[in-house]
C-alpha cells in the first residue's frame, strides 16, 4: 500500500484499551495505536482499516506524556519482540492504567457500572521476575520470542527474564529439528530445567550437555525425562512445591504469596472448599491450614500427582484427577466455597452451570485475563451471585497482563 492509501493522521490518545494499545478517535472511528500513552498527541499512519475500527502505527510524537520513559530493552518496540507492551511507561502509570482497564472491561463486557476495583498490588520485582519462559523455534531453526510481525525474533537480552535463565538460553546449542519450542525454568532453590516440546510422537535424537535438568514433552503433553530431575521446586511463603515438567505454575513466583493471601482473605474462613483447576496445589495447601475439608480438582495427570505430593501433610485434603466439568457433574453440595483458577479462556458453559448448581455461598475467581473475567463475572451474576470485591495484582510489569481475584457471594 502507498502512503496515499495510508494517510498520516494527528490524534490525541484518550484511554488504554485491553490488549496494550492506546485508543484515539478520528473521523468517527476508533483507532488503536501501540506504544503510546493516554493524553499523548501523535502523528500516526493507518496500517489496517476495518471501517469503524482502525489500527495505526506511531510516526511522530507531538506531545509526549510525563509518564513516558526510555525502554530498558533493545528488543522493545514496533517490529521487535511482542513480549512486552509497556516498557515506555513508568511503573506508577502502568499500575493505574491496569486498574482503569479492568474497571472498563467490567463495565463494557460485564455490565458492572458500579464495581469497585481496588488499586493493584505491585509485583515484588519490576524486572527480571520471570522464573520460566518459553522460546519458539523459528522457520530457520533459531530460538527466540514471537515478534510483532508474526515471526520469531532471536534475542540477546530480556529484561523481564531471570538472569540465570538468560545465561542458560545463551548456553543452548541444540539441533531444533523435531522441536517446536524450548521452555526454560528456574526453581527458587536455583535449580534449572530445560523442557523441549517434540513435534512428533517419537522423540528426536538429542545431544545436550547443560547445567540443568532436561525433559521432553511429547505431543500429548506427556513428559519424558532425559537428564536430571523430572521437576523443579518453588518455595512459596515457607511451603515447598514440586512442579513436574508440563505442569503449570505462574512465572512470577515471587508474587505468588501475595496472590495466595488475597485468595485466603476472600474465602473468609470457609471450612469446606473446592479448589478447581488446582494445578500443583498451591492454593489448596494454604487453604488446608484454615479449612476442615478441601477437594482439589486437576485434569493434567502430572500436576495432579504434584498436588498429591504438595498436600501430603494434610489428611483432610483430597485430590481428584479429572476435568472440572466431569467432577462437578457428579459432585454433591457439601461445600461452602470454591476457588476457581481457570485458563485464560475462562470457564466453559458446562463447568459454570455445574458450579452454580452446587449453590455455594462464596466463589473466589482467579484470572489472568480481564475480558474473560468480566464475561464470567456477568455469567455468575446471572446465576445469582454478587461481585463483592475485585483485587488486581501485577504479576507481569512492562506488559498489559493483570492477575485478578474476584469474590462472589450468593444472593
Amino acid at each position: 500500500m502507498t502512503d496515499h492509501e495510508n494517510p498520516i493522521i494527528e490524534v490525541e490518545l484518550e484511554t488504554m484499551a485491553n490488549g496494550g494499545s492506546a485508543l484515539a478517535r478520528h473521523d468517527g472511528r476508533v483507532v488503536f495505536i501501540p506504544y503510546t500513552i493516554p493524553g499523548e498527541v501523535v502523528e500516526a499512519q493507518i496500517v489496517q482499516d476495518r471501517g469503524r475500527v482502525a489500527f495505526a502505527k506511531g510516526v511522530r510524537m507531538l506531545e509526549p506524556s510525563a509518564d513516558r520513559v526510555f525502554p530498558a530493552c533493545q528488543h522493545f518496540g514496533a517490529g521487535k519482540c511482542a513480549g512486552c507492551q509497556w516498557q515506555h511507561m513508568n511503573a506508577t502509570a502502568q499500575l493505574l492504567i491496569k486498574q482503569d482497564v479492568l474497571a472498563d472491561q467490567l463495565e463494557r463486557v460485564g455490565g458492572f457500572s458500579d464495581a469497585t476495583v481496588r488499586p493493584l498490588i505491585p509485583s515484588p520485582q519490576p524486572w527480571h521476575y520471570n522464573d520460566h519462559m518459553t522460546f519458539t523455534v523459528g522457520d530457520d531453526g533459531q530460538l527466540g520470542f514471537p515478534d510483532t510481525e508474526g515471526g520469531v525474533l532471536p534475542i540477546e537480552v530480556c529484561e523481564v527474564l531471570h538472569p540465570e535463565l538468560l545465561e542458560l538460553y545463551n548456553l543452548l546449542d541444540i539441533e531444533t529439528d523435531g522441536i517446536t519450542s524450548v521452555k526454560l525454568m528456574r526453581g527458587t532453590d536455583g535449580d534449572r530445567m530445560v523442557i523441549l516440546t517434540a513435534a512428533e510422537e517419537e522423540a528426536p535424537e538429542l545431544e545436550l550437555n547443560l547445567p540443568a535438568s532436561i525433559n521432553l514433552l511429547l505431543p500429548d503433553n506427556e513428559p519424558m525425562n532425559l537428564a536430571g530431575n523430572t521437576h523443579i521446586v518453588y518455595d512459596i511463603a515457607g511451603k515447598r512445591f514440586r512442579v513436574t515438567a508440563g505442569s503449570d505454575f505462574r512465572r512470577n513466583s515471587a508474587a505468588v504469596s501475595n496472590l495466595v493471601a488475597e485468595v485466603l482473605d476472600a474465602l473468609d474462613g470457609a471450612k469446606s472448599v473446592l479448589d478447581l483447576y488446582a494445578g500443583v496445589g498451591v492454593f489448596g495447601a494454604f487453604i488446608a491450614e484454615q479449612a476442615d475439608y478441601v477437594t482439589l480438582v486437576e485434569s493434567y495427570p502430572p500436576a495432579a500427582t504434584d498436588a498429591d505430593e504438595n498436600t501430603d501433610a494434610f489428611d483432610h485434603v483430597d485430590v481428584i484427577e479429572g476435568t472440572v466439568e466431569d467432577v462437578l457433574a457428579a459432585a454433591e453440595s457439601e461445600y461452602d466455597a470454591a476457588v476457581v483458577d481457570p485458563p485464560s479462556s475462562g470457564m466453559s458453559t458446562e463447568a459454570m452451570d455445574a458450579l452454580v448448581a452446587l449453590k455455594l455461598q462464596t466463589i473466589v475467581y482467579v484470572s489472568e485475563d480481564t475480558a474473560t473475567f468480566a464475561r464470567d463475572a456477568k455469567r455468575l451474576r446471572g446465576h445469582g451471585y454478587d461481585l463483592d470485591s475485585v483485587q488486581p495484582l501485577d504479576f507481569a510489569p512492562q506488559t498489559y497482563y493483570t492477575e485478578i481475584v474476584g469474590k462472589f457471594t450468593r444472593r
